[in-house]
């Protein structure tokens, strides 16, 4: 089960964060910290899979940008991150489409 929804840039900055469980506003901070460190301390050619606390932490980079998934222990780690990469994509299709189309409009003005 997901516990929790990241995207975060190399500066450490959370852009997006979605929690699938209640955790308190000051706990969420301290959480994101830590789990941000975790991944942005890592090097290209450690997995991307970490055990942290109770959960795991599956996370991707993509350019300036990470996507980190917090999940219980009998989430399948594979399947996460693929799930990761059809987001992006969704995301990659779904915004170079908007762009097109305000590039379009402003250049019709």
């Amino acid at each position: 089960m997901i516990k929790f929804f990241l995207m975060v840039n190399k500066q450490g900055q959370t852009r997006l964060s979605k929690y699938y469980e209640h955790v308190e506003i000051s706990k969420r901070t301290l959480l994101e910290t830590e789990v941000i460190k975790s991944c942005l301390s890592r090097s290209s050619e450690q997995c991307s899979f970490i055990e942290y606390k109770d959960f795991k932490l599956i996370y991707r980079q993509y350019a300036a940008l990470f996507i980190v998934v917090g999940v219980n222990d009998n989430e399948n780690e594979m399947a996460v991150y693929e799930f990761i990469h059809n987001f992006v994509e969704v995301l990659d299709e779904y915004f170079s489409r908007v762009i097109i189309l305000a590039y379009v409009k402003l250049t019709k003005t």
